[in-house]
């Protein structure tokens, strides 16, 4: 997955917020810190529809259905505090979402303190002790499934166009399951144009619906267990080796490396390397034990924070 590419928006950062901010620290569940750009700018899909990387401010855009409406939630970061605005005014029950929101994707429940304790001193990732590590989740587990199986095998146009028909569907927004079930196979081959993609993230929208998947329910907090987490990803249509590490980094699992036709050539230009097999990648990693594939994305994102 190459770069974040940021380009000017024309829609989301011109809108003027009018509802109260929530503000919430930017601190992880072990009280280390959170950084606000790293964390915008961790991998490609944050700058994608329906986010927005706005690097001037710096702040980050995403829209997203709240009280039955798609609004704009906007995130900027001020004293180490997460400060986030709407578009318009929210009931309480909003408010409440949109807190939840924000902790999923800024990953506050999660816990890197032992990781940073882990590369304290590290010539490679000392750097990232200062707050880098989560990688920008979506609001919901069932968007990031599709965001990630919309990556696999094809060149990142094709990411890019998927994404923004999905969001296009949605009216602004990421579609919701529902309407992904009901929608006809004809408009994922003809519009989307997502190839064998298609019949899947339309079978993973209808067991939502119709079988009760209730993706949520991966979240570490949720107990399940990273091998079962895993396991039950690798069982999702679409869903395999690849798909499946970069999921588990998005909700808090770290030990799987994401190994695709970015992250292995780049890991062998970083290395002064002719040639590495996967074993060979893994084991260079091994050390960091169950954040091996943190290190891993990290070693290789260095430079896009410098």
């Amino acid at each position: 997955m190459p770069k974040p590419r940021v380009s000017p928006s024309t829609s989301l950062t011109s809108r003027k917020a009018t509802s109260t901010p929530i503000v919430l620290p930017l601190r992880g569940a072990g009280g280390e810190p959170v950084s606000f750009s790293f964390t915008i700018n961790s991998h490609g899909l944050a700058a994608l529809p329906p986010g927005h990387v706005d690097e001037e401010t710096p702040g980050y855009d995403i829209a997203v259905a709240l009280d039955g409406k798609i609004t704009t939630l906007r995130f900027t970061e001020r004293d180490g505090m997460l400060i986030i605005a709407g578009d318009r005014r929210f009931t309480a029950t909003a408010e409440r979402e949109i807190r939840s929101i924000a902790t999923r994707m800024f990953r506050l429940e999660d816990n890197l303190a032992p990781f940073y304790a882990m590369i304290d001193g590290d010539p490679d990732l000392d750097w990232a002790r200062s707050g880098a590590g989560r990688m920008l989740a979506s609001p919901a587990v069932f968007d990031d499934v599709i965001r990630t199986i919309c990556t696999t095998n094809c060149a990142w146009s094709a990411t890019t166009r998927m994404i923004t028909a999905l969001v296009e569907l949605g009216g602004g927004a990421f579609p919701d399951p529902s309407l992904l079930a009901r929608t006809p196979d004809e408009w994922f081959a003809d519009v989307a144009r997502m190839g064998y993609r298609g019949p899947y993230v339309r079978k993973i929208a209808t067991d939502v619906v119709e079988q009760g998947l209730n993706l949520e329910t991966f979240l570490p907090q949720h107990g399940l267990g990273e091998d079962e987490v895993e396991k039950r990803l690798l069982a999702l249509p679409g869903v395999g080796p690849y798909a499946a590490a970069h999921m588990m980094q998005l909700l808090g699992y770290h030990h799987r490396l994401i190994l695709d036709s970015w992250t292995r050539p780049t890991y062998l230009k970083l290395a002064n390397k002719k040639r590495a097999s996967d074993t060979t990648i893994r084991r260079r990693f091994a050390r960091y034990g169950k954040f091996a594939g943190l290190a891993f994305w990290l070693y290789l994102t260095r430079r896009w924070h410098e």
